[in-house]
């Protein structure tokens, strides 16, 4: 039977990824991986990475992909596009539910609503994924050995480091509140990365950790409340840009395709009970500056102007300042980013312009 060609956004991507994997992308050989949170930004990529994969010819047996998610925020419209592939399962249920997770060679957990709209939206849903989910995969792979888990936990596990700690490195212990409107995610986060690393040395698991800082890329829904669909979207519309700040807090973005094969990597080559952070350490921009680089990337009218948010909390425990440090994957992992960020804004762009309505 044909295959249905996958989106030409996701497959330039992924192709990115295979080019940097080069390969290691033979480990996947046979191999089952199962992918939780597969509807989600980051799940997308890896779902058309390891279709992708399988496509390509690279490896002497295809891999299988087992994927699940309970759809809490509703099915993404790419999903269309993959069912009914060969080598594809998909398993709408929740992971804190108990389940016969059969026998994968590789586990990426990466099911946990990420943005801070929906997780305080989500909170208990949001923390449960990041504990008791993962718990589950943890016991799991303690009784059907895997090759290798990969923790998503996040950047915001450092909350608003002390001026002396930017750049950011792996053993920053964070400023994190435990009670704030974001602590659902930070410390579900950072107790996610306890069990992990007690997992690996109690029961030689061998599960590693990403902390993401800023992806972005196709896959990121328009209405996801981040900083970069609100200002896409805005553009899109030929409408003012808005910032809900003064627009003086920092970032560094990693485009999607890089921030995957950085976390295959990990998958591939982390060592167990470590965690590493997956970003780029330039530029460090700020909002304003880069509210003024997607008016001008979407190549429209659009002035950027400054409204305060009706939600009171938004702004409440929002770091000044993020900047990873990625010595460390750069040195054990092989681990580096290529796309530019005005190039990724531009392969945002033409993402969106296509796909304004899904």
């Amino acid at each position: 039977m044909k295959q249905s060609a996958l989106d030409p956004h996701f497959t330039r991507d992924a192709r990115h990824v295979l080019d940097d994997l080069g390969s290691l992308v033979e480990r996947f050989s046979g191999c089952t991986v199962l992918v939780t949170g597969l509807g989600g930004f980051i799940g997308a990529q890896f779902a058309h990475f390891f279709l992708a994969l399988n496509d390509s010819g690279a490896l002497r047996q295809p891999c299988r992909l087992v994927a699940l998610d309970n759809f809490i925020r509703a099915e993404p419209w790419w999903l269309a596009g993959l069912r009914g592939r060969s080598n594809f399962e998909l398993q709408s249920a929740d992971i804190t539910s108990p389940r016969d997770l059969g026998a994968p060679d590789f586990i990426i957990h990466a099911a946990s609503i990420a943005s801070p709209t929906f997780y305080r939206q989500f909170p208990i849903e949001t923390m449960d994924a990041n504990v008791i989910g993962l718990r589950i995969l943890l016991e799991h792979a303690s009784v059907r050995p895997v090759e290798s888990l990969l923790f998503f936990s996040t950047s915001e596990i450092y909350g608003d480091p002390d001026p002396a700690n930017i750049p950011t490195e792996e053993t920053y212990r964070g400023n994190v509140s435990c009670t704030g409107p974001r602590a659902c995610y930070d410390e579900s986060k950072r107790y996610g990365e306890t069990l992990c690393v007690n997992f690996a040395r109690s029961r030689n698991i061998p599960v590693s950790i990403a902390r993401p800082f800023n992806n972005y890329g196709p896959g990121l829904r328009l209405s996801d409340r981040r900083v970069l669909p609100d200002l896409f979207r805005d553009a899109l519309a030929g409408n003012d840009l808005v910032l809900l700040s003064d627009g003086r807090a920092t970032r560094t973005f990693c485009y999607a395709a890089d921030a995957v094969a950085g976390y295959l990597r990990i998958l591939l080559r982390g060592r167990a009970g470590e965690s590493y952070n997956i970003g780029c350490e330039v530029p460090e921009i700020s909002m304003l500056e880069l509210a003024r680089m997607v008016a001008r990337v979407a190549g429209g009218t659009s002035r950027v102007i400054h409204q305060a948010s009706d939600d009171r909390d938004y702004l409440t425990d929002n770091p000044q300042r993020r900047c990873p440090v990625i010595r460390k994957a750069r040195e054990e992992l092989d681990f580096s980013p290529t796309v530019g960020l005005e190039e990724g804004l531009e392969r945002c762009h033409a993402y969106y312009r296509d796909h304004a309505s899904d």
